[in-house]
């Protein structure tokens, strides 16, 4: 296919469509587009091209089309799984979208923002809080992601309890198709049934079947309240207890409640120079936020009520809410910090799994038996309890894990948490993507039917195969295995 042939296609015509300088090809220039963010994954490209308009990726695309050259589509490179880094072959183009950075539309009366791909989250957030709206998705990584790598991997966050993941907060999209076509479906539209929503295909689909340049997003009010706290447990069966309780008390009101093992607050406290919130240790620890449209004391009153009620009834130990935006920005950024915590106790590997969320303490109950008995490693617990999106993150040893066996001991592991998921009727991936990581496994999650009708869809829209190859599928792989 796409490949040694196609070495020498002649890179002056994608200088004439966006600028010479917009052309990397030195190793120097490209260094920080050929790894991802954790330096796990390592590519080769021909070049980055970085266009500056949808006009501009039509067409590259096009060129790319006609040149058999494969594409690999990059945002902001935050990616967790590989699925924005080309291969080692050297053939592949890497396509950044960095300077797409044009918010269209700000449409208050529509609750609706119209954002080109290249948009930071942080942008757009900062151009809905400028209207008074709130664009809901929130992620550790907002200040660098891209709204259009958001879409393309479904991003889920820290307020899916409330609002939903990318899928449920995208009105519409420009994207264009492999062979430089751009299809126009930016609408603004709540209710639009004329058929197949086409949409709901390239979310998530990790820029496998087209490139998106543009999308219309939700807006919300933008919240005049928030109160937040932090609760220590005795066990995570506890803390789908209180998620009960808030959900009864306070309904839409509630928007996050993330879950940590008691070893992942020491490590982010221990390592992140971060004063733990509560007095005494605790086995588990729930962050929870309220957010409110209209200003309201009695809110943060009602929310103290309820966890001293909790605190009653023993399902909640200790607890504190936050006395002002200070302290609340200090509750949140240990929640942000934990990365950097578990990277600074040992090698990590961390999964993305998700249960239903029912079923959340068994799975963390399951998976600490599974390794009840390893020496090598370390179990913490980080994520989105009010969701099913429990981040079970394995720690291991340096001393007893060199990298030469990492990788090999890494899928033993990894192997064993997927299968407890699937056990519960969960997913290997819940808001991560798949990328390179586990691009090998999907198949076999996946019943053979879906799996025929995810490469059908793959053929339909790329039947050159020429967009981020080895990503979801394996390369060289017929659409009819």
């Amino acid at each position: 296919m796409h490949g040694q042939d196609n070495m020498d296609a002649n890179l002056s015509e994608l200088k004439d469509i966006v600028g010479n300088q917009h052309v990397l090809l030195s190793k120097e220039e490209q260094s920080g587009f050929v790894e991802d963010w954790r330096k796990r994954y390592h590519g080769v490209a021909r070049a980055v091209v970085r266009p500056k308009s949808t006009a501009e990726v039509s067409k590259v695309l096009a060129w790319a089309y006609r040149n058999n050259v494969a594409i690999v589509p990059q945002g902001g490179n935050t990616g967790m799984l590989g699925g924005a880094i080309p291969s080692t072959r050297g053939d592949e183009i890497i396509l950044s979208l960095t300077r797409l950075r044009t918010i269209r539309d700000v449409d208050v009366t529509n609750d609706a923002i119209v954002a080109e791909a290249g948009c930071t989250l942080l942008e757009i957030q900062e151009a809905a809080e400028k209207v008074n709206r709130l664009f809901p998705l929130s992620l550790g990584s907002e200040g660098t992601c891209q709204v259009g790598g958001n879409i393309a991997t479904n991003a889920g966050g820290l307020e899916v309890v409330r609002y939903g993941p990318m899928r449920d907060l995208v009105l519409g999209l420009e994207v264009v198709l492999p062979d430089g076509e751009v299809l126009e479906q930016i609408y603004r539209l709540r209710k639009n049934n004329t058929g197949y929503d086409l949409k709901h295909l390239f979310i998530g689909a990790e820029g496998t079947l087209g490139i998106i340049t543009a999308a219309a997003l939700k807006l919300y009010p933008l919240p005049k309240t928030r109160v937040t706290a932090i609760a220590g447990l005795a066990s995570p069966e506890d803390a789908l207890v209180v998620l009960g309780i808030m959900k009864e008390e306070f309904g839409a009101r509630l928007s996050t409640i993330e879950i940590l093992s008691g070893l992942e607050m020491q490590l982010t406290t221990k390592h992140c120079g971060i004063i733990a919130p509560l007095q005494s240790e605790h086995g588990w620890y729930l962050l929870i936020e309220l957010t409110e449209t209209i200003a309201n004391d009695l809110l943060t009153e009602h929310f103290a009520t309820a966890l001293h009620k909790c605190i009653e009834d023993g399902v909640v130990e200790d607890a504190t809410v936050a006395q002002n935006n200070s302290q609340r920005a200090q509750f949140w950024n240990l929640r942000h910090m934990v990365a950097e915590g578990n990277n600074a106790a040992g090698r990590v590997l961390s999964h993305d799994t998700s249960v239903p969320v029912s079923e959340g303490a068994r799975f963390i109950r399951r998976v600490e038996a599974a390794f009840a008995g390893s020496s090598d490693l370390k179990l913490v617990f980080v994520g989105h309890i009010g969701d099913g999106n429990i981040h079970a993150v394995a720690i291991f040893d340096r001393a007893k894990v060199p990298d030469e066996i990492f990788e090999e001991k890494a899928k033993e592991v990894s192997s064993i948490i997927f299968e407890i998921a699937i056990g519960l009727d969960g997913s290997i991936s819940a808001e991560h993507g798949i990328g390179l990581s586990l691009r090998d496994r999907l198949k076999s999650y996946k019943q053979p039917r879906e799996w025929t009708l995810m490469r059908a869809i793959k053929s339909a829209f790329d039947p050159k195969g020429l967009l981020n190859p080895g990503k979801l599928f394996a390369p060289e792989t017929s659409a009819d295995e």
